[in-house]
């Protein structure tokens, strides 16, 4: 049974909040105004670049110091939430993890078509090593687009012979930009925040025209997953992306990837951003994230 808070957020949105049929810039207005949320005074931002791509580290108070280092590749639906239009959620997994954040600002499409966001974010993992980040220290994550881009990019890291992170964490993870995997648990409308021709449409303005859809690389669950680290895909059971999860996590599991599958009740696209508001469901999500993460890198150093 989800909680009064989550259920009186549902009942507030009185009409879907991704439509296909919105222009682009329309689309690029309405994601950034869903995302863009302040930092905490305490909260510590600082810009760099990593293998040329620049990023920002992310650490919330009370976190000091960390073990290791989530590599966040965000959300945003390829279009939207750039620069400082993510930090609040990087925020919210470094105060939920206690690790320092780093959020890769990729280029964004349609300027910028497949592979610009893969490559930014294979050059940054590159680039953190370069500096001397142990693998074994970092963890991808991704949320919606950004966790189907974490996917991608350590197929291709592991293609290129690169070592692998510690493990890698897809949240709703957008991992076929085709959208084609529906179920009756899956009607329109179902999901204010996803909808199956706003991926497809999303996905068209990250590949562009004739770009191709099912391409491993732009939809990873179409991908050989030799080899890839152990990884935790957590979704909303009323997630579009839900049933793209489990595909991925059963292809995983059969060329021996260790996987996690958490399928959460009764819950949207991107709920875990919904810890933000308090919102309970939101907040346990990214607690369980914190336990998995602090898992495989050991614990943090608080204050």
């Amino acid at each position: 049974m989800p909680s009064p808070e989550y259920e009186a957020f549902m009942a507030s949105i009185t009409s879907p909040l991704v439509s296909a049929d919105d222009a682009l810039e329309v689309a690029r207005e309405k994601l950034e105004a869903m995302h863009g949320h302040p930092v905490a005074p305490g909260t510590k931002v600082e810009w760099t670049q990593y293998g040329g791509v620049r990023a920002a580290w992310v650490t919330a108070e009370p976190v000091q110091d960390s073990a290791g280092v989530l590599l966040l590749c965000h959300g945003g639906a390829f279009i939207a939430a750039c620069g400082d239009g993510y930090l609040f959620y990087a925020e919210l997994l470094s105060r939920h993890t206690g690790a320092r954040v780093l959020m890769v600002d990729y280029r964004l499409a349609p300027q910028h078509l497949f592979p610009a966001a893969l490559d930014d974010c294979v050059a940054a993992y590159r680039g953190l090593l370069d500096a001397g980040t142990a693998a074994r220290d970092v963890v991808f994550i991704g949320d919606s687009c950004g966790g189907g881009l974490a996917i991608a990019a350590l197929v291709a890291l592991h293609d290129d012979g690169v070592e692998m992170p510690a493990a890698a964490i897809g949240l709703g993870a957008w991992l076929d930009l085709e959208a084609g995997r529906r179920s009756a648990t899956h009607p329109d409308g179902a999901d204010p925040f996803a909808d199956a021709r706003f991926t497809r449409a999303r996905g068209r303005d990250y590949v562009g025209v004739d770009g191709d859809l099912r391409h491993p690389l732009v939809s990873p669950v179409h991908a050989d997953l030799t080899g890839l680290p152990p990884l935790l895909l957590q979704v909303g059971q009323i997630d579009l992306t839900r049933d793209d999860a489990q595909a991925l996590a059963a292809s995983a599991r059969r060329v021996g990837v260790d996987v996690r599958l958490e399928i959460w009740p009764e819950m949207v696209h991107g709920f875990q951003g919904l810890a933000a508001a308090g919102i309970p469901e939101g907040v346990a999500a990214l607690e369980a994230v914190g336990e998995y993460y602090r898992a495989r890198v050991g614990p943090a150093k608080e204050a």
